[in-house]
């Protein structure tokens, strides 16, 4: 029945996509509102689709594709996180001249390849979910066409995707020559015994790991993300601030904890010391940041070293913990650009730390929504972010890796710093500019969802987001 395809909610996406992008071109106006407006009600309705999935897991395409609870959930996400990207855009999009159909037709595609990514259950399926993802968003980060940051932000996203991309193929090529098989739950029976593992499929393996955490910016493939995210559009840098995170770390679990769990003490190693690489670099280059786009992009950095510390626990506690931590780190970072997109000035946007000075003076609610994110950021008890780290610390001392769980702290301490720094400059300093009121309602709407539920009123989500996310984690086991 078409009603319970597995494939439903990618194909009203890609269908929709198709009719929108039509419907744009023959519009003399563009219809851009129009376009904004549907792709959010295709974004419900996939999210609508696919609970149908929670309790009755499928497969397509001869077991390529795989819709479980831990598909559903990631799934999920990636829609709240794109159509939270899209509703804060309108105001910037407005004033650069930018109102185009094309921007809600690519984060639809773009999405459509997140969650072909998260269901992915061979190599094969992997790499097409990730290019259509990838080729999409290449396009996003250079919509900006006529200025020259936002250009060359795509160019060398482009390049060093291009790179990546090959180095993921590359070991593709190398595990399907090694073991004869692109399937995970193939791979998974060939591969139970480490010890009659080739050494080129170990290669192989590490250069699919290289390939993936680039989605993700761990080190040392993290060099793009702080020019990306400076130079792209805010709300295209919103975008990839948190969907494709999201949709980069599933695959990362989906495809280490199904196709690779015998060589779990092969993997841990490599994931171990990308992990605290990424946390030491996220964190210390941030201290020194004064541009809050290029903050928030090494912060992105050291979030995805957190979570891959979840990773390397290599249990259902550490999935769960990294499913609740990337829930939180979507809501902390979408809302946190969604307050830098209200950073307007009369003759532009501000993206300088030192304008925010004096802003509790003057944008009283700004700035206490902007403290809580800041605050949550940095892992202060009563707040989500301090749940996020502690799921994921719980998970990694459960697994016996307590000092990484030491390590892992210690770079929090350092991490929160450079968001209290922020709050200091809103509270202490005196004020040095005066921001024009946003029109239209979608920032202020994103701001005050994203803030209620990183304030202590998440207490009252907090769990039945830990049930979910460990019955998502499950399936995975």
């Amino acid at each position: 029945m078409l009603a319970v395809n597995p494939i439903l909610p990618e194909l009203l996406l890609a269908v929709g996509a198709m009719v929108l992008l039509m419907i744009g071109a023959f519009s003399r106006d563009g219809a851009y509102g129009l376009i904004r407006t549907l792709s959010l009600v295709l974004f419900g309705l996939a999210a609508f689709v696919l609970l149908a999935f929670v309790d009755s897991p499928a497969d397509a395409f001869g077991g390529m594709f795989r819709v479980d609870a831990f598909a559903v959930f990631v799934k999920v996400l990636i829609l709240v996180a794109a159509g939270f990207a899209l509703m804060v855009a309108d105001d910037y999009l407005a004033y650069r001249g930018l109102r185009r159909f094309e921007y809600p037709v690519l984060i639809l595609l773009a999405t459509v390849g997140m969650m072909l990514m998260v269901s992915a259950h061979t190599l094969l399926a992997l790499y097409v979910g990730l290019e259509l993802q990838s080729l999409a968003l290449y396009v996003l980060a250079a919509f900006n066409r006529d200025r020259l940051r936002s250009s060359e932000a795509g160019l060398k996203y482009f390049v060093l995707g291009a790179l990546a991309s090959g180095m993921l193929l590359y070991g593709i090529s190398l595990i399907y020559g090694f073991s004869g098989t692109l399937d995970f739950a193939i791979l998974a029976e060939r591969l139970k015994n480490p010890a009659t593992v080739h050494p080129g499929l170990l290669t192989g393996l590490v250069f699919l790991f290289a390939g993936l955490v680039f989605k993700i910016s761990a080190v040392p493939f993290h060099m793009w993300t702080p020019d990306v995210y400076e130079g792209a559009p805010t709300p295209v840098t919103a975008l990839f601030a948190g969907a494709p995170k999201a949709a980069a770390m599933a695959l990362i679990l989906r495809v280490l904890m199904e196709a690779f769990p015998g060589m779990v003490e092969e993997w841990r190693q490599l994931v171990i010391i990308v992990a605290i690489a990424t946390m030491a670099v996220g964190s210390f280059a941030a201290l020194v940041q004064t541009n809050i786009k290029r903050l928030m992009a090494y912060s992105s950095i050291a979030n995805m070293g957190f979570a891959l510390a979840g990773v390397a626990a290599a249990t259902p506690e550490g999935v769960r913990g990294v499913l609740i931590y990337m829930v939180i780190y979507v809501l902390m970072t979408v809302g946190s650009f969604a307050l830098i997109l209200a950073m307007r000035r009369e003759d532009g946007w501000s993206e300088e730390i030192e304008d925010l000075a004096g802003l509790a003076t003057t944008r009283p609610a700004m700035a206490a929504a902007m403290a809580i994110f800041m605050f949550s950021l940095a892992g202060i008890p009563l707040l989500a972010g301090f749940f996020a780290k502690l799921y994921v610390f719980l998970a990694v001392v459960h697994a016996g890796l307590v000092w990484l769980a030491v390590v892992g702290f210690i770079f929090s301490v350092v991490a929160a710093v450079y968001y209290l720094r922020i709050v200091k400059v809103m509270y202490l300093d005196p004020p040095k500019v005066e921001f024009s009121p946003i029109a239209g309602s979608g920032i202020p709407f994103v701001a005050g969802v994203t803030a209620a539920l990183n304030s202590p009123l998440h207490l009252l989500f907090i769990w039945p987001l830990v049930l979910v996310a460990g019955i998502a984690a499950n399936a995975l086991f």
